[in-house]
């Protein structure tokens, strides 16, 4: 057997539930999803087994999550016409947004073929999410940073887009309008077929919306009525990052996956907690030494109610969780492996996220 092999196997064989502190861990039920799956859907007790499961028509495009109705809001991937719109990061799309109850029956659906990444549902009983946009050409050429693309000349950006339970659409932001081609810049080992990469879409409370860029390692905070930037942490301490999400304390948790990072030739992911008064990272999470907890692409992370983190180490499929002073007390790796067309035998997770026992009352 080769080298490789053997690495492929022990990946194969180390899986499933690796570690455990009952009395330390946030309990509840840990729902994930496999990115390059079949469309599986799998809930978690604390013990690792899978105590629910939806089998949806579609595969992932790229996660889902529950509703407080006990309903899973999940993102599909179309494959259609417009598949080759989508570059380089095609991995990426969705198109089709489901609401599934969990005997699996399909409530509510949405579709926007250009849709990726990630949406949320709304209270209105829509939902807001990330789609396409092209650049204008002549703002293209101004946009700083990046790899030329051999024989593309098109740009994309991020348009935000939200829509009623009728489909209707009801608000919609266009990333290019409000991004300043000097100051965001396209991180140096990104191609320029795309400005901002959003991968995060998180409605917030008197008509605000936070947002992802991750080719231009910025988070802000969109003001719905003028669409201005209400507040924006950028490459000085960000580095391609995903998932961010707002605490009860007003701070900003967010997954740093670090591939290129604006001061130092460091390669290691991170998992911090921002104080946007400041932009001063209040807290972080990172391994020792610092490369052995690293995802270039995907991730996320979950403050649990108990005050630990639920990690999301997304390319590798680990899922874990940590104490505030860093001590490992959960740890899960998913076990199913599946074919993608540039990472090959994979078992990457997009995002997990854990519920506390009375949200997932369907079991019960």
């Amino acid at each position: 057997m080769s080298a490789i092999d053997q690495q492929t196997r022990r990946r194969l064989e180390h899986t499933g539930l690796t570690a455990l502190d009952p009395q330390r861990c946030s309990p509840g039920y840990t729902l994930y999803t496999p990115q390059w799956g079949d469309g599986t859907v799998y809930l978690l007790d604390l013990e690792g087994n899978e105590v629910h499961t939806w089998k949806l028509p579609y595969s992932p495009g790229l996660w889902g999550y529950l509703l407080s109705n006990g309903n899973l809001f999940y993102m599909a991937k179309l494959r259609d016409e417009r598949w080759e719109r989508f570059p380089s990061w095609a991995m990426f799309k969705g198109g089709l947004l489901l609401e599934v109850n969990p005997q699996g029956k399909i409530v509510w659906e949405h579709r926007d073929l250009e849709q990726h990444h990630d949406a949320r549902r709304t209270s209105s009983g829509g939902a807001i999410y990330l789609t396409l946009d092209i650049v204008p050409e002549e703002l293209a050429a101004c946009v700083k940073g990046g790899l030329p693309v051999q024989g593309h000349h098109q740009m994309w950006a991020d348009r935000i887009v939200e829509v009623d339970a009728a489909g209707t659409i009801t608000w919609e932001w266009h990333a290019y309008e409000h991004l300043d081609p000097e100051e965001d810049v396209i991180t140096p080992t990104d191609q320029r077929e795309e400005w901002s990469h959003g991968n995060t879409i998180v409605p917030l409370d008197d008509n605000r919306v936070l947002v992802s860029f991750r080719n231009i390692s910025t988070v802000a905070i969109i003001d719905k009525k003028t669409g201005d930037f209400l507040w924006k942490l950028g490459w000085d301490v960000l580095a391609q990052q995903h998932d961010p999400s707002l605490l009860p304390n007003g701070n900003i948790l967010i997954f740093n996956n670090g591939t290129l990072r604006k001061h130092h030739s460091w390669v290691f992911s991170e998992v911090i907690e921002v104080d946007p008064n400041t932009n001063h990272v209040v807290w972080r999470y990172h391994d020792t030494p610092f490369y052995n907890f690293y995802s270039p692409y995907i991730s996320g992370a979950q403050r649990l109610p108990n005050g630990n983190t639920l990690i999301t180490e997304g390319n590798f499929g680990r899922i874990f969780e940590v104490t505030i002073e860093g001590q490992l007390v959960w740890e899960y790796i998913n076990p199913y492996f599946f074919n993608s067309p540039r990472w090959g035998l994979n078992n990457a997770v997009f995002r997990a996220r854990r519920y506390p026992r009375e949200e997932v009352s369907f079991l019960h």
